[in-house]
C-alpha cells in the first residue's frame, strides 16, 4: 500500500509540477509568448501612465484570463492530438472551440485595454 504524503509535501509537489507546466507553455508556445510581451507592455503602459488600482486590478486579471486560458487551449489541443493524431472533424470542432475561448478572452482584454488607455492619449 502506497503511503500518503503529507498535506504540505503534496501541496508544494503540485506547486512545482504547475511552475514546470508554466515554463514548458513560456518556452514551446508562440500565442503565449506573443501574449506575455503584450501584457509586458502593457503593465509598463500601465506605470507610465499611472492608472489606478481600479484599472491595475482590471488588467491584471485580463492578463491572467488570458494566459490561463491560453493554456487551457494549449492542453485540450495536446490532448486531442494524442487522442486522435489524424484529422477528424470532431477534433477539429474541439481544438476550434478551444481557440474560441481564447479569442473571447483576447477581446475582452482587448475592450479592457481601450476603456483604460484610450482616454488617456485623448
Amino acid at each position: 500500500m502506497h503511503k500518503k504524503e503529507p498535506f504540505i509535501i503534496n501541496r508544494l509537489k503540485s506547486f512545482g509540477f504547475a511552475f514546470k507546466g508554466m515554463l514548458i507553455l513560456l518556452k514551446t508556445e508562440a500565442s503565449i509568448q506573443v501574449q506575455v510581451g503584450i501584457a509586458i507592455l502593457v503593465t509598463f503602459a500601465g506605470f507610465y501612465f499611472n492608472i489606478s488600482k481600479t484599472e491595475w486590478m482590471a488588467q491584471v486579471i485580463m492578463i491572467g484570463l488570458v494566459l490561463s486560458i491560453e493554456g487551457v487551449n494549449t492542453a485540450v489541443e495536446a490532448i486531442a492530438d494524442f487522442v486522435h493524431p489524424d484529422y477528424h472533424k470532431k477534433i477539429g470542432l474541439i481544438k476550434d472551440v478551444a481557440a474560441g475561448a481564447v479569442f473571447i478572452a483576447s477581446i475582452a482584454a482587448l475592450i479592457i485595454a481601450g476603456i483604460i488607455y484610450l482616454p488617456k492619449f485623448i
